[in-house]
């Protein structure tokens, strides 16, 4: 009876170990969002997204690389009282699904359009930032129907590169390089999207750490990937004179991420943004001070100011 009981203890440690060493998926490692998480499902895919308000407009907003519908919760606190706010988890991020996909800013476009029917939304004014914003670009002019007006936030894409300095990015960039980031150079890299880093930042810090130890970490990095040679192959030079939609675009002016110092080290920030608006048509410029890349989360009391005066000018 003794080494009967002994069994059973002994089965229920490892039980109790084995569980502890299971590796959840990313969707369950991050902490909650500021706002509730809803699901909804496009062509078997899990999308998660956050909604506040009940406004006659609609603000969707999208995210960037490496990020997702949280970095938008300082925006959607305030402007929650006037508009209906909803932001996703792009595929690949957050708290949706990993799918192998192309992960290209015409895939997501398509990923917002089929999002935007399947929720009946209307009277809609796309937000997007950085690799967002050039998703945004993509529906803006693939479906200028669904989208009344524009606001690209430090978008990606407005910025050109040659072919040899795109395949060189693609050289350096991997999935096991993703992979193998360091605790400090995720603090580094998260420094460089702002001027001064708010305190909040210390929650997305924690969270990309908490997700190397995620079962579907590499299927995600392996998105991040396919993300930026997406942005790269899948431009939008071309499309930049299609947008037929009043256009506000908004940049910090410390940003440390666009343009690429590396690539394009003579380049400028008000350059890149100067040089779009000669071709969009109805486009507008603003720059935020002492703002880096971020600059929705750095300072959203006057990236709210913008929009709000972009939506319902007095």
């Amino acid at each position: 009876m003794k080494n009967y009981s002994f069994f059973i203890i002994f089965i229920l440690i490892m039980t109790s170990a084995f569980s502890q060493n299971v590796q959840k998926p990313m969707k369950e490692i991050l902490s909650d969002y500021d706002f509730k998480t809803q699901m909804t499902t496009l062509e078997g895919l899990e999308i998660a997204y956050i909604k506040a308000g009940n406004g006659e407009k609609t603000l969707l907003f999208v995210h960037g690389l490496s990020s997702n519908s949280d970095a938008w919760s300082k925006n959607i606190a305030d402007l929650k009282n006037e508009y209906t706010c909803i932001a996703l988890d792009l595929p690949g991020y957050g708290k949706s699904s990993i799918p192998d996909a192309a992960y290209t800013p015409s895939y997501f476009a398509d990923v917002f359009q089929q999002f935007i029917k399947k929720m009946a939304l209307k009277n809609i004014v796309l937000v997007g930032h950085s690799m967002g914003g050039q998703a945004s670009i993509k529906l803006a002019t693939a479906h200028p129907d669904l989208i009344e007006k524009l606001i690209l936030i430090a978008p990606a894409g407005l910025e050109q590169f040659s072919e040899a300095n795109a395949a060189m990015m693609k050289t350096f960039l991997t999935t096991d390089s993703v992979q193998n980031t360091t605790d400090a150079q995720i603090e580094n890299n998260y420094a460089l999207n702002f001027y001064k880093q708010p305190e909040a930042v210390s929650k997305m810090i924690t969270d990309r750490k908490n997700i190397k130890n995620a079962s579907d970490f590499e299927a995600h990095c392996t998105a991040i990937v396919k993300s930026v040679y997406g942005m790269l192959d899948d431009t939008v030079s071309n499309d930049l004179s299609a947008i037929t939609q009043q256009t506000l675009v908004i940049f910090g002016d410390k940003d440390m991420l666009i343009p690429n110092r590396y690539f394009n080290p003579t380049l400028t920030t008000e350059a890149v943004g100067t040089s779009a608006l000669e071709t969009m048509k109805h486009a507008t410029l603003e720059f935020i001070s002492d703002a880096g890349h971020f600059v929705q989360f750095e300072k959203p009391k006057e990236v709210n100011a913008l929009i709000r005066e972009f939506i319902d000018p007095q």
